[in-house]
C-alpha cells in the first residue's frame, strides 16, 4: 500500500482557490507533468514562495477551510501529484476539489478549526505520518502531536486502491 505523508508545506488562509494552486492559463497543456513547476504560482500569502525548497520537498499541505474552492478542474489536484504531494489537511475542502482528491488516490482530511492550530503551532519543520487503515495522522515538529480522522467507506477504499481507475479495474 502507497505510504501518505512526508515534510509538510503550511498555508496559513482560508478560501485559497483552484486559480492559486494552478493558473488557468496551464490548463492547456497536454500532460500532468507539464504543469509540475506551476503549482502555487499566483498564491498570494504573505512570506510564501512557490519556488522555495519547502514548496518543493513538501508531501503534505497544511492549510485552513475551504480548500480548492473556485472553478472545478482535476488539474488542481494533478499539480499536487507530479509534485509528490499526497496529503492535504483542512478544515473543510471544497466538495469537488475533495473528490477529486480520493479519485486520484490521495487524502483530504478534514480537522477542526483548534486541532488545526495545534497544527501550525507545531514549528516550521514539520513532517506528517498518516494512518490510513486506522485514520490516525501523527505531526512532529518542534513538538509532536497526533490526531484521529474518519473517511467514509468508499472513500477510503478509494484511496487504498490508488485511486478511482485502479478501484474500477478491481471492483468491475
Amino acid at each position: 500500500m502507497k505510504e501518505f505523508g512526508g515534510p509538510a508545506l503550511f498555508l496559513d488562509r482560508n478560501d485559497i482557490n483552484t486559480d492559486e494552486i494552478i493558473p488557468a492559463k496551464y490548463l492547456t497543456e497536454n500532460t500532468k507533468m507539464a504543469l509540475q513547476p506551476y503549482m502555487l504560482e499566483d498564491l498570494k500569502l504573505g512570506g510564501f514562495d512557490p519556488n522555495s525548497d519547502t514548496a518543493h520537498e513538501a508531501a503534505v499541505i497544511i492549510t485552513r477551510a475551504n480548500f480548492g474552492c473556485g472553478s472545478s478542474r482535476e488539474h488542481a489536484v494533478w499539480v499536487f501529484e507530479v509534485n509528490d504531494i499526497n496529503v492535504v489537511i483542512g478544515q473543510s475542502f471544497a466538495r469537488i476539489f475533495r473528490q477529486n482528491m480520493f479519485n486520484c488516490g490521495m487524502l483530504a482530511i478534514e480537522l477542526s478549526k483548534e486541532d488545526l492550530n495545534i497544527l501550525f503551532s507545531l514549528g516550521d519543520a514539520v513532517t506528517v505520518a498518516v494512518d490510513v487503515e486506522n485514520g490516525k495522522l501523527i505531526a512532529k515538529g518542534d513538538k509532536e502531536a497526533s490526531f484521529d480522522f474518519t473517511l467514509n467507506s468508499f472513500d477510503k477504499d478509494l484511496v487504498m486502491a490508488g485511486g478511482w481507475l485502479a478501484y474500477a479495474d478491481k471492483n468491475y
